[in-house]
């Protein structure tokens, strides 16, 4: 009678490499719907925590343009314009000129710096290790700042109402499309210039000369006249269109079109430049060391 031999023993069982990991698990470049929407509005809730848990730099973050207006505003007084502006008081340009300054400042020079600085400090390298989304994240950073800057724009209105006269937009939509437009171009600049600080240390002397020779030069403080050669050199900058944008919905030159698809093609076309520059020069870590 035969006997078949014994079979060997099975190995015991590997787990799979390939496993996926399960649905609950979020990855970094991954967009799970809601969920993750939520997940921004929540960061979002931190960095606005974060912002107001410095008083002093909150302060001087909101309030700087509307030292300026208020200070110039007094200063002018019931001073006309002239030069095709007519009877217009030079306060109804500041209130406009002083709104996308403080678009830029929020938009631009504060993310700049943030950036730099979390990325200098390896807070941004942290985020691209963290198992939350990254572009979770990133977002919640650039909506916190435009909610910073529309607090801005929001405080500039009403001091210039009531502290000066009824002087809001005339055309409330193209108003609120020049202040979108600008949000978008001047966020995608401000993570642009951010790629091309070196550190923290070179971060506030590099972003404020830019910011403030740009808006020194767009007619901030004072109309430039149009044809002029200031006018055709501030033309090529961003700035210059944001201002004069928000200068035709207020009427700004009288008569002036409240739709200014020139100006806002020209933000849109710096705004598409500014990612580029990021998407190229972007980095995580730290550069120095």
């Amino acid at each position: 009678m035969s006997t078949t031999p014994p079979s060997a023993p099975h190995p015991p069982s590997s787990p799979n490499p390939t496993t996926t990991p399960s649905s609950s698990t979020p990855t970094t470049g991954s967009f799970r719907g809601l969920s993750d929407l939520r997940l921004v509005g929540r960061q979002v809730w931190y960095e606005q925590l974060s912002f107001w848990l410095n008083p002093l730099g909150a302060f001087f973050t909101l309030g700087f343009s509307v030292i300026f207006l208020v200070l110039l505003g007094a200063i002018a007084g019931n001073s006309k314009l002239g030069q095709g502006y007519g009877a217009v008081k030079m306060v109804q340009y500041y209130l406009p000129s002083f709104t996308a300054y403080a678009i830029m400042a929020a938009c631009f020079t504060v993310l700049a710096q943030t950036l730099v600085n979390r990325r200098e400090m390896g807070l941004l390298k942290r985020l691209r290790l963290s198992p939350v989304p990254t572009w979770s994240l990133l977002s919640a950073i650039f909506v916190s700042t435009m909610i910073i800057a529309l607090l801005q724009v929001g405080i500039l209105l009403g001091v210039g109402t009531l502290g000066f006269g009824d002087y809001l937009p005339v055309h409330g939509l193209a108003f609120i499309l020049t202040i979108v437009v600008g949000m978008l171009s001047f966020t995608a600049l401000g993570i642009g210039m951010s790629t091309l600080v070196p550190n923290a240390d070179a971060a506030g002397p590099m972003i404020s000369i830019v910011f403030f020779l740009l808006l020194a030069f767009s007619g901030l403080y004072f109309p430039i006249r149009p044809g002029s050669t200031l006018a055709n050199i501030s033309g090529y900058f961003p700035v210059r269109h944001l201002i004069t944008g928000l200068l035709a919905s207020f009427n700004l030159p009288p008569g002036a079109n409240p739709w200014a698809w020139h100006d806002l093609l020209i933000m849109a076309i710096w705004g598409v430049g500014g990612v580029l520059v990021a998407l190229r020069r972007w980095r995580w870590a730290p550069r120095r060391g």
